[in-house]
């Protein structure tokens, strides 16, 4: 497991681009017949993938966590983004397609991620949070979750967003996770932008060409920067961080936030003629 230090906004202002892909920046993810972790200490999130091809993959629990288990003291929300697969939990099997989704509860033991096909494997992304109660594991289908249409073509910001775990939906100690897709022709996502100095939040852009790139902006607003993200990297977004970006192509993103609530409308929106 990959240990990640939070981060100060007034140091922050100093960094170079090797040092912010350094600090913020998840790469490495979704390796063949493996599980990848990265622990921030930021809010405690933790982000990971396992791409079981040719043999099922367990979740380890990680000596850093000093855990029996990995779910423990943890809840997860799980998404597929590859073909066809399945995650059991404890004995019990839960088949995910395409963009399905899956939250698990506190007190979970073994946690196994499978591919159906092992020529098209399936591609597991996950967030984890700390939790103090446990709730039920719940398969999720991207049919039955709240959806919200947001942008114009004009602004080339047109997207739907697609909730999978939030309050009255699928219920979680602190984790909320969703999954945005641009309409065809748009780049921009969440712009104007926001901050939400209660939640963090992780950015895994995913469905971008081997040949495009999104430029993820972040940085307090008087004092932005950027990271050039490529197809299925990740990005780690500080609660003090806006958090947008461009493309030079489409793109789809799944969003992990974590934090002091979970109120999805709960943010600080900022003046186009606020950014610097």
């Amino acid at each position: 497991m990959e240990l990640r230090n939070a981060t100060s906004p007034t140091d922050f202002r100093y960094y170079d681009t090797t040092r912010i892909r350094q600090e913020f920046l998840i790469d490495g993810l979704f390796e063949t017949d493996a599980v990848k972790t990265v622990y921030s200490h930021i809010d405690r999130i933790i982000t990971g993938s396992a791409v079981p091809a040719g043999k099922p993959v367990s979740l380890p629990s990680g000596d850093e966590l000093h855990a029996k288990s990995f779910l423990e003291r943890r809840e997860l929300g799980v998404i597929n983004i590859g073909g066809a697969g399945s995650v059991t939990v404890d004995g019990t099997k839960y088949p995910l397609r395409h963009k399905d989704g899956l939250y698990i509860g506190m007190g979970a033991g073994d946690v196994i991620f499978e591919s159906a096909n092992a020529s098209e494997p399936a591609m597991f992304y996950f967030n984890s949070a700390p939790a103090h109660r446990s709730y039920p594991t719940v398969l999720i289908k991207p049919e039955d979750c709240a959806k919200v249409e947001l942008g114009t073509q004009e602004e080339s910001n047109h997207r739907t967003i697609c909730k999978y775990i939030l309050p009255g939906q699928v219920e979680s100690c602190q984790l909320v996770m969703g999954m945005t897709n641009l309409m065809p022709g748009n780049v921009w996502n969440t712009m104007p932008c926001h901050t939400h100095d209660r939640r963090m939040e992780v950015y895994l852009y995913f469905n971008l060409d081997e040949d495009a790139v999104v430029f993820h902006y972040m940085g307090q607003p008087s004092e932005t920067r950027h990271i050039v993200v490529r197809n299925r990297q990740a990005v780690i977004s500080p609660s003090w961080s806006i958090h947008s970006a461009s493309g030079t192509r489409g793109y789809s993103f799944i969003w992990g936030m974590v934090g002091e609530n979970q109120a999805f409308d709960d943010m600080d929106a900022v003046s186009m003629r606020d950014l610097k």
